[in-house]
């Protein structure tokens, strides 16, 4: 795949000269636009790719509302395209380069179901219809490129019975709100509050298979599974778009943990090793990545449809490794073996958001909802034998609770 062409820094500030009368700069009075541009000159525009049977075409790594504003800026000099949850921005909060040049960018909205969380809610055609229909006027958009299904199905009889998410993007469609529908897919396998639920690539594969929706997003990172890594080469051999995300699986704790920092390979970095890596080495579509600062935005996305050298594939090794003894892959393999049906993966994911995405304040309000927090633990012991990746995870539940409590 070709590199991402490369702008000396006086070319990509005559060349992002129109987007900035577009109405860049919404995050002028915080970062300064030299710095934005600055940082999208190191980058440069990004290579794209098809994302799904539409034809569509992407940028390898795409972007996210959930974004520091300047990254958003600087993402948009760089050509990103696709930008993920951006049901989050409302009026003001929608950069005006993207709503002044609407018909370049695919926008998405993410829907979760009503009337409980992910695990207890329910699929309700009328109320999705209205949600959209208010996040539309909300943001300003006029439209959505992309429906998600937030969390997605809990099992695959579930996606076949129940169509109500579909019919609501069915009536959406009609009204020229909604344009494509996508997918994101969790694992519910042993989870005591889904009877019947299953793991993520089953459900996933069955959601390819049957052709209504045209792209996934789903956890995915260096060192997956082998069912998800199955299904990634059987979603491109139908055409089916995949996108990872969770994809950093602790690349932020392990820059700041210094023994670990000592055997790195020189000349990469794990987010820039992390971004080779997702964009040349995994038959995804694309992938996306948490941005919090401009310095992390031009140390991961530089690395954007670049080969991936010798440095940065022994830091996919060591990144594995780490990972496997230090963060929760999210399997869901444990669930169905703890007695006090304490969830998990839940709270191990929260964790991540608070240590890994530097969103505290996100973890902690999504940990207090829950019914049964790390303190439920028993240490009993029961869940350990069911980790694949052998993690102790009793004593990592004590530490989320510390951190998030």
């Amino acid at each position: 795949m070709a590199n991402a062409k490369r702008f000396g820094r006086r070319e990509f500030i005559v060349t992002s000269a129109g987007a900035l009368a577009a109405g860049l700069g919404s995050a002028c009075g915080r970062v300064p636009v030299s710095e934005i541009e600055a940082a999208a000159a190191q980058v440069g525009r990004l290579p794209q790719r098809t994302l799904d049977r539409s034809g569509r075409k992407v940028t390898v790594l795409i972007g996210s509302a959930t974004w520091v504003p300047e990254a958003v800026e600087a993402g948009i000099l760089c050509g990103i395209n696709y930008w993920h949850k951006t049901d989050e921005w409302d009026r003001h909060s929608a950069p005006q380069a993207i709503v002044k040049n609407r018909e370049a960018h695919y926008c998405e909205v993410c829907i979760d179901r009503v009337r409980g969380n992910h695990e207890t809610g329910v699929i309700d055609e009328e109320a999705h219809y209205q949600l959209v229909k208010q996040a539309v006027e909300r943001t300003g958009l006029r439209y959505f490129d992309d429906m998600m299904f937030h969390f997605g199905y809990h099992s695959t009889a579930e996606l076949k019975n129940n169509r109500a998410f579909i019919r609501a993007y069915e009536r959406l469609k009609k009204e020229g709100l909604v344009h494509h529908l996508c997918h994101s897919q969790h694992s519910y396998n042993g989870n005591a509050r889904v009877p019947g639920g299953e793991d993520r690539a089953a459900i996933l594969t069955a959601v390819a298979q049957e052709g209504v929706y045209e792209h996934a997003q789903f956890p995915f990172t260096f060192g997956e599974g082998e069912a998800l890594t199955k299904f990634v080469s059987f979603a491109k051999s139908q055409g089916f778009g995949t996108t990872a995300m969770k994809t950093t699986a602790g690349a932020a704790r392990m820059q700041a943990d210094r023994e670990f920092m000592k055997q790195f390979p020189a000349g990469t970095t794990p987010h820039n090793a992390l971004a080779r890596w997702l964009t040349t080495s995994t038959g995804l579509s694309t992938a996306i990545v948490q941005i919090n600062n401009l310095a992390q935005f031009v140390d991961t996305y530089s690395g954007a449809g670049k080969p991936l050298r010798a440095a940065d594939a022994r830091a996919i090794e060591l990144m594995s490794a780490y990972t496997n003894r230090e963060v929760c892959r999210l399997c869901n393999e444990c669930q169905s073996h703890c007695a006090e049906g304490v969830a998990i993966a839940d709270i191990l994911r929260y964790e991540r958001y608070a240590t890994d995405y530097g969103d505290r304040e996100r973890a902690r309000r999504l940990y207090v909802q829950l019914d049964k927090r790390g303190d439920a633990c028993q240490v009993c012991g029961t869940c350990l034998p069911h980790c694949p990746q052998g993690l102790n995870i009793p004593a990592k539940l004590a530490d989320a609770h510390r951190l998030l409590s």
